[in-house]
C-alpha cells in the first residue's frame, strides 16, 4: 500500500512539474520568437536548441524560487496561508494570461542571420536571454503556490524528479513548437505568432479563473 501510494504522490510530482514547464516556456516571449524565428531561418534543430538554453535557464529561476519557499516553509505551510497563497497564485497567473494575450510579437524581433554558426553558441544565447529575465521568478512563484509545488518533506529523490518533470515539460513544449513552425514554415509569419499568444493567453486566463473559483469555493484543494 506504501509503494502504491508513493507511486501515485511520484506521479502527481511529475505531472505537476511538466505542466509547470508548459506554461513557463509557452508565452511567446524575446526567446519565444527567437527561437521560431531561427528554426524558420536556420533549420529545426538551430531553434531546438535554442529552447534548451531557455529551459536550462528556465530551471535555474525553478530552483531558486522552489527553494526560496522551501525556506519559509513554516509560515506557508499554515492551511490558511496555503489557500490564500493558492487564490493570490490563480489571480497572479490570470494577469500574466492578460499580458500574454495582449502582447505583440513584433516587439521581440530581431534580425536573425542566416549564418548557422554553432548549436552551443544558438543553446548559449537562447540561455542568457531567458536568464536576463530575472520576473520568471514571479511566474514560477505564481505556478508553484497554486500547485503547491514545494517539496520540502519529499525525498531528495522526489524533488530531483520534479524539478527534472520541468525541464521536461518546457522540452516538450519546445519540441512541440519547433515541429509545428518546421512543418508550416512556407506559412509561417508574426502572424502565426501572434496567434500562438493568443491562445496560449485566453487559455491561461480560462484556467486561472476556473482555478480561483474551485479553489475559492473550497473545491478544489492542490495541496
Amino acid at each position: 500500500m506504501n509503494d502504491l501510494l508513493s507511486q501515485v504522490v511520484l506521479l502527481e510530482i511529475i505531472v505537476k512539474g511538466v505542466v509547470i514547464g508548459i506554461v513557463a516556456s509557452a508565452p511567446m516571449g524575446p526567446v519565444g520568437v527567437l527561437c521560431i524565428q531561427r528554426t524558420l531561418n536556420k533549420g529545426r534543430a538551430y531553434g531546438l536548441v535554442t529552447g534548451v538554453g531557455a529551459a536550462l535557464s528556465d530551471i535555474l529561476y525553478a530552483l531558486i524560487t522552489g527553494y526560496g519557499l522551501s525556506l519559509l516553509y513554516d509560515v506557508i505551510s499554515n492551511p490558511t496561508t496555503i489557500y490564500w497563497m493558492q487564490l493570490i497564485g490563480a489571480v497572479i497567473m490570470f494577469i500574466f494570461g492578460l499580458h500574454t494575450y495582449r502582447t505583440n510579437p513584433v516587439r521581440n524581433t530581431r534580425n536573425v542571420s542566416r549564418n548557422k554558426s554553432s548549436l552551443l553558441r544558438n543553446g548559449v544565447t537562447g540561455f542568457f536571454i531567458t536568464l536576463a529575465n530575472p520576473m520568471i521568478i514571479l511566474l514560477f512563484l505564481a505556478l508553484f503556490t497554486p500547485f503547491n509545488f514545494v517539496m520540502i518533506e519529499e525525498p531528495m529523490f522526489y524533488q530531483f524528479i520534479g524539478y527534472l518533470s520541468i525541464f521536461g515539460g518546457a522540452m516538450l513544449w519546445w519540441l512541440f513548437i519547433t515541429f509545428v513552425v518546421n512543418k508550416l514554415r512556407t506559412r509561417f509569419d508574426v502572424r502565426g505568432i501572434w496567434i500562438i499568444n493568443r491562445v496560449i493567453g485566453g487559455a491561461v486566463m480560462i484556467g486561472s479563473l476556473v482555478g480561483a473559483v474551485l479553489i475559492a469555493t473550497g473545491t478544489l484543494s492542490l495541496h
